[in-house]
This record gives C-alpha cells, sequence and structure tokens, in this order.
C-alpha cells in the first residue's frame, strides 16, 4: 500500500468510532493520530488523555497541553503513579510491562466515566520490532492501535505527520525517563531529576536527538551522530561537564556510536 493508501486506511478505522479517547503523550505517534482523530471525527468526540509523572520529562507534557490547544482538543491529566509500582521501581525486564498495564488501567477507569468506550493508543508497526513488553499490556488490555491496524511504520508517520504540517514530524522518539537506566538498576526519583535535567541541558543547547544514560555516577552520552563533533567544540564540552557534575554525575562519557533508540536492550540476549 502507498502512504496515501494507508492515510486514507487510517481515516477509515478512525470514522468507524462515534468517539475517542487517545493516550496522548504529545510525541510523534500520538500527536498523529489525535491531528486525525480530530479531522476525521471533529474535536468535540475526542478526548487527549496524558499521564503525568516524574517518569516523563516536564517539557514533553508542556508540548503535549500546547498540542492539544493547537488542534482544540479537550485534555486530561492522569498521574500515573509508577513510583510507587514495587514491580516498576525494581527495573527488572519486565517494567515496561508494569508500566504500560498501570498506565492503560488508569486510563480505562477514565474512559468508562465518559460516553466513549474506546481507547486508542499511537502503537505503530516498527514497535514490533524492538524489545517492548509493554505491548504486551495493549494487547492484554484490548487497546485500539489504528497506526499499527493501518500498517504504519514510524517512517511512513513522520512522512504523513509533515505532510499534515504537524511540527513534531522530526521530533525525536518519546520514551520515559525509567528507559535511561540500566535493567537491574533501581529507579529512584533523585536519579529521573538527574538525568532530566542534563537532558534538559542539552535540549537547551539546541541538540535535537540526545539521550543521557546513567550507569550509576557515570553519564554516557548519545547525540545524533551528525552533532558529535559540535558537542566538544570550543567551551561547550567543558561546559557540558561542568553542568552534569552539578548535577551528581562523578564521570561523563560520550557514546561514539551516537543516539539510537533503545540502546539499554542492545545487551539483552536474543530470544
Amino acid at each position: 500500500m502507498s502512504l496515501e493508501e494507508k492515510y486514507q486506511h487510517l481515516q477509515n478505522i478512525l470514522s468507524g468510532f462515534s468517539s475517542v479517547v487517545i493516550a496522548f503523550s504529545g510525541g510523534v505517534d500520538s500527536t498523529l493520530l489525535l491531528k486525525v482523530a480530530c479531522d476525521s471525527l471533529g474535536a468535540d468526540n475526542v478526548l487527549a488523555l496524558t499521564a503525568t509523572s516524574p517518569i516523563f520529562p516536564s517539557y514533553e507534557i508542556e508540548q503535549s497541553t500546547l498540542l492539544a490547544k493547537e488542534f482544540g482538543v479537550r485534555q486530561q491529566l492522569i498521574n500515573s503513579n509508577e513510583m510507587e509500582l514495587a514491580d516498576f521501581v525494581k527495573n527488572e525486564l519486565q517494567r515496561c510491562y508494569h508500566c504500560k498495564h498501570n498506565l492503560f488501567s488508569l486510563f480505562l477507569k477514565e474512559v468508562a466515566k465518559t460516553d466513549c468506550k474506546t481507547l486508542l493508543d499511537g502503537s505503530n508497526l516498527d514497535d514490533q520490532d524492538d524489545y517492548r513488553p509493554g505491548q504486551k499490556a495493549v494487547i492484554q488490555l484490548k487497546i485500539h492501535s489504528p497506526l499499527l491496524e493501518a500498517n504504519l511504520t514510524k517512517q511512513e508517520v513522520r512522512a504523513l505527520s509533515r505532510q499534515l504540517g504537524l511540527s513534531t514530524w522530526n521530533k525525536q522518539p518519546f520514551a520515559c525517563l525509567a528507559t535511561r537506566f540500566p535493567y537491574g538498576n533501581r529507579i529512584t526519583l533523585e536519579g529521573l531529576k538527574q538525568v532530566d535535567q542534563c537532558e534538559t541541558w542539552l535540549r537547551l543547547q539546541g541538540f535535537s536527538h540526545y539521550r543521557v544514560r546513567c550507569h550509576n555516577q557515570l553519564a554516557r552520552i548519545e547525540v545524533a551522530p551528525e552533532e558529535i563533533a559540535r558537542l566538544l567544540e570550543g567551551t561547550l564540552r567543558l561546559d557540558l561537564v561542568e553542568a552534569f557534575k552539578l548535577n551528581g554525575f562523578d564521570y561523563v562519557t560520550l557514546d561514539l556510536q551516537g543516539y539510537r533508540s533503545g540502546s539499554m536492550n542492545e545487551i539483552l540476549p536474543e530470544t
């Protein structure tokens, strides 16, 4: 199918509902889903549910609110309380499953209070390729994934977002801050804040794709390969080291492979 045919298929899927509730993070996928749902059903028939939590950068939540206002859609913020879940805080291999199951269970309770009974999420076709135990929760709780149903890949989601004039078309993939910690390293509020502040520093310096991976007292920085040279230029490197140490890291390193989504999964054994 061509991109235009997949777009038409997505519109047909959404038009089959009278109203929908969308799990909305403000990321590339959920923003496209929200936009097409508003266009297909009318913004009055769409509700965006957005989780607030220390595991989500405050900047992302602010951006989701701006996007919801831009689309003229109602948005409801819900505290997802992951840090109260023992199975999440332990950060074992099924962390993402426990997180997603908790999140979507909370969302479903909110959906039950509305006239709409359909909850949608922004999973796409490529989400089936990486290690993503959270997808199991999506299936168990019978959450609809229209982008996946329309066979849209991440690249196609970006291309379609660009065609529709969405500012998120080239945004880096959204991932909660818990993904910055190696499996087995306990998730703490202090560690989440530390990573959030360091990534905020990189964003304010104009880096477009970045991650700060936390290996205890060592920060492993990933930026886009084409941005690595800039990170080492002039006083920027020294300013970075100072900022990261002020935020609690003893050692600051640069990953020469550059930014890549899900790099913490690279050492997992193949199954």
